[in-house]
């Protein structure tokens, strides 16, 4: 066998995580070079049986809240008696974060049995020269995640795209409703320089079977493509009229994709409740609060500026300045917009740096931030700018961790879950007495 392995080779999580950190991980490197096609991941899952044929499915895409709207959806469906898995990326902490069932992350076992046999698979690719030799991390662990619904007797699997749409690994399923959230300037190297190019990427994963469902009106620069390309198609395109706060919006479209799920198939509403946002814990890193001490952190990898100032204005509005913002930021995002967004929110920059992804450096993101009017200090160390920002805050105060979901996992390791026993120390309360 390739890549080190044996028949005699442990197959326990830890041993399969080597072999897929060999792999190209573009979540981890410049993604300039990045080149996406469907082939590998569509070899690689038919040498493994095709497991995404094997139960149905809603995609979610878009800049900011496809994770949090597919949380929602997939807790819909299973509160329904749906047996149900939920695909999101990227983890903060654990590669199983990524795979749930039924609410719950999927066991080190059964993680470590799909993704040994998905990278056999690839390696059987390798052999025989077919397109899945070309696999990368992101394919792998799809087709893993994959295998992983199907032998666990998922109804329902509701799909976050990793990247883009059209060409990410996620989009050899068929969803039957599409949800494309909304569009902004991202990844713009690798999707295209305007908002409808990013579009057209996007509205990808609609198919001639699917229904679309979007925050975007036609008379919108993207939403303009999203509707020309489902009249092209022939397929329904939902619009829906957007509340305030973002996560009223995330809510709001997943009503909407469950209202069409019931529409396309009506034996499916004689359950299917809509759940409140307010009611469904976040994903890790995504909106969600924790504390050190008596100190309150916020934590949201949100790294485009019109969604950081939506979420930034929701969150002070409810809870007050934070004491200091915590910011990273990836090298392909736009660092002018996002200092602006950040800077409007707090007093305070604390700008700094991961090495586990392709970041900025805090010094430049420092140099960006003091060019546009804002007290910023670099700190190289993200567990140390964590430290300032609390030192600021003392027990009265909170912090905002932002840009990066690399760096919302390093600070995540170091804050604890807030005890709901604790109700004076709640996202609801502006204070820990």
């Amino acid at each position: 066998m390739t890549g080190g392995m044996t028949p005699e080779s442990p197959r326990d999580l830890a041993s399969a995580k080597l072999r897929l950190d060999a792999l190209v991980d573009w979540e981890r490197r410049a993604r300039s070079g990045m080149r996406p096609q469907l082939e590998p991941v569509r070899d690689l899952c038919q040498r493994l049986g095709d497991p995404h044929t094997r139960w149905r499915c809603v995609h979610v895409t878009g800049t900011k809240g496809k994770g949090s709207t597919a949380h929602l959806v997939a807790t819909a469906l299973q509160k329904a008696g749906w047996r149900t898995g939920l695909y999101t990326s990227p983890h903060v902490e654990r590669v199983q974060e990524r795979i749930r069932i039924h609410g719950a992350e999927v066991s080190d076992e059964v993680m470590a049995s799909a993704l040994h046999r998905a990278l056999d698979a690839r390696e059987d690719a390798m052999r025989a020269q077919t397109p899945a030799d070309d696999a990368t991390w992101f394919d792998v662990l799809t087709a893993a995640a994959f295998l992983i619904f199907a032998e666990d007797s998922c109804a329902w699997v509701v799909l976050e795209v990793g990247l883009g749409g059209r060409l990410d690994s996620t989009n050899i399923a068929t969803g039957e409703v599409c949800v494309v959230t909304n569009v902004e300037l991202e990844h713009c190297d690798v999707l295209g320089p305007t908002r409808a190019a990013i579009a057209r990427e996007k509205v990808g994963i609609v198919k001639p079977s699917s229904s679309l469902v979007t925050s975007l009106p036609a008379e919108d620069e993207a939403g303009a493509v999203l509707a020309q390309v489902c009249a092209e198609l022939g397929v329904p395109r939902i619009v829906v009229p957007m509340p305030a706060g973002w996560r009223q919006r995330n809510a709001a479209l997943a009503r909407a994709a469950l209202a069409e799920l019931v529409r396309r198939d009506p034996a499916l509403g004689a359950h299917l409740v809509p759940v409140d946002a307010a009611e469904v814990a976040p994903l890790p890193g995504r909106g969600e609060w924790r504390q050190v001490g008596r100190t309150r952190v916020y934590l949201d990898g949100v790294h485009v500026a019109p969604a950081l100032r939506l979420v930034l204005e929701e969150v002070t509005q409810a809870h007050g300045r934070p004491a200091a913002i915590v910011l990273a930021l990836g090298k392909d995002k736009d660092a002018p917009a996002v200092l602006k967004a950040a800077g409007a929110s707090a007093d305070v920059l604390l700008c700094t740096t991961a090495s586990s992804g392709p970041l900025r450096s805090a010094d430049d993101l420092q140099a960006a931030a003091r060019a546009a009017g804002y007290a910023a200090h670099a700190v190289q160390d993200p567990l140390e700018a964590l430290q300032q920002a609390l030192a600021l805050a003392g027990a009265s105060g909170w912090v905002c961790v932002v840009g990066s979901f690399h760096l919302v996992g390093i600070v995540r390791r170091a804050t604890a879950a807030i005890d709901p026993k604790d109700q004076s120390c709640s996202p609801s309360s502006r204070t820990c007495s």
